[in-house]
């Protein structure tokens, strides 16, 4: 018989029984959709997590000059520069302390900082600290020439400059005894507490200004997770390799040991149950097939009497096993795909469905069906004319 001719034998069952076929069919697609569901909602809460993680600065590492050193040992001026030579480097930044008093107005007097720090800030610092202006703009090329000022959250609500509507005059506040344009405020940055307890000024406005001596005082550095203590392990030679004890490199966030248990671990438990519904789904496929070959021995007989073969008996109800399968696997599969896509989007988190979970869900109810379907259609073939007819 051709492909044709035994596929169309095989669906004769399914289509004089089709209650049957479909419960038969509803357990394999059960379990198909368990094990797609239990793969890809943890896959993707995982990815959330992760994500969570990650903004908690797992890649990131700070350096600064230890200050109890005698004589001083600053950072030198071309620390970001070395830092990013380092392979494993993507990001590299700093900041510095210009240790200049911030007024809101002339008015008050000029001990009274808040207790805010002023510090100059280059361009690339907001990237490198996964920090984000929450008002007006950043400070630009142009701009931090000039005497223009970002505020740190805390520091905007210390300094009364809640907001900058569009259109309206930009507020000033006293820095040293020189007025800054606030140009922007940033939100608050759980990474560098310190930087919300600042206002920023561009890195050559400092110089000219506020008498900065170019020296930076906080490094901060972004590299690959996977080589970060190797980063860590060469920073302080390579910020100042003459002196690098006097250099301070604080040790990878706690978040990034989190984050590697939670990328480490498995849902064992969920794919064991995916595994029980999947043979569950099984013993169903075997037993509809088992008493689809009591139940149709006369059309056994008839067959074998007319001149089929037990080959072709076999696959005649190996087919239609695997057809069964097969029905429920796809079936499976969408309800599965359609409940990940669901849940993910109801929850907000990234859609993560792994690639390999749709293609074992078809591929894993064919073998099931193959599987289920071996003793039936062995013990189908088995049946002599004069056995299968002597109930006729």
């Amino acid at each position: 018989m051709s492909p044709l001719d035994l596929l169309d034998l095989g669906l004769i069952g399914l289509r004089t029984r089709p209650a049957r076929a479909a419960l038969s069919a509803l357990g394999i697609a059960i379990g198909i959709a368990t094990m797609i569901v239990v793969t890809g909602i943890p896959a993707s809460s995982q990815a959330a997590l992760v994500a969570r993680l990650s903004a908690l600065g797992t890649n990131t590492l700070q350096a600064v000059a230890l200050p109890d050193l005698n004589p001083p040992a600053p950072l030198p001026e071309s620390a970001v520069e070395m830092v990013r030579r380092i392979g494993p480097v993507t990001a590299g930044s700093a900041v510095a302390n210009t240790h200049s008093p911030v007024r809101r107005n002339d008015r008050l007097e000029a001990g009274n900082g808040s207790g805010l720090t002023t510090l100059a800030a280059r361009l690339d610092l907001l990237p490198t600290i996964n920090a984000r202006v929450r008002a007006g703009r950043w400070l630009t090329p142009a701009t931090e020439n000039f005497p223009a000022v970002v505020l740190g959250s805390v520091a905007a609500d210390r300094l009364g400059v809640t907001d900058l509507p569009p259109g309206a005059p930009a507020p000033r506040i006293m820095i040293a005894d020189r007025g800054f344009t606030v140009v922007g405020i940033l939100a608050t940055t759980p990474l560098t507490p310190d930087i919300d307890r600042s206002v920023l000024v561009g890195w050559p406005v400092a110089r000219s200004e506020l008498g900065f001596d170019g020296h930076p005082t906080v490094l901060y550095v972004q590299a690959d997770e996977d080589r970060i203590e190797d980063v860590r392990g060469v920073l302080a030679e390579t910020i100042s390799p003459e002196r690098p004890g006097a250099v301070m490199v604080t040790r990878p966030s706690d978040a990034l040991a989190a984050k590697r248990a939670t990328e480490s671990s498995f849902s064992v438990l969920f794919l064991a149950l995916a595994g029980v519904a999947l043979v569950i789904g099984g013993i169903g496929v075997a037993n509809t097939m088992v008493v689809s070959v009591l139940e149709r021995r006369s059309e056994i007989g008839l067959r074998r009497a007319l001149g089929a073969t037990r080959g072709q008996i076999r696959g005649q109800f190996l087919t239609e096993s695997v057809v069964l399968a097969a029905a429920g696997g796809v079936l499976g599969t969408a309800l599965g795909v359609a409940a990940t896509v669901g849940y993910a989007s109801w929850q907000r988190w990234p859609l993560v469905l792994p690639a390999q979970s749709a293609a074992l869900g078809v591929g894993g109810a064919i073998v099931i069906g193959v599987l289920a379907g071996v003793y039936p259609c062995v013990r189908a073939a088995r049946l002599t004319p004069t056995r299968a007819l002597a109930g006729v």
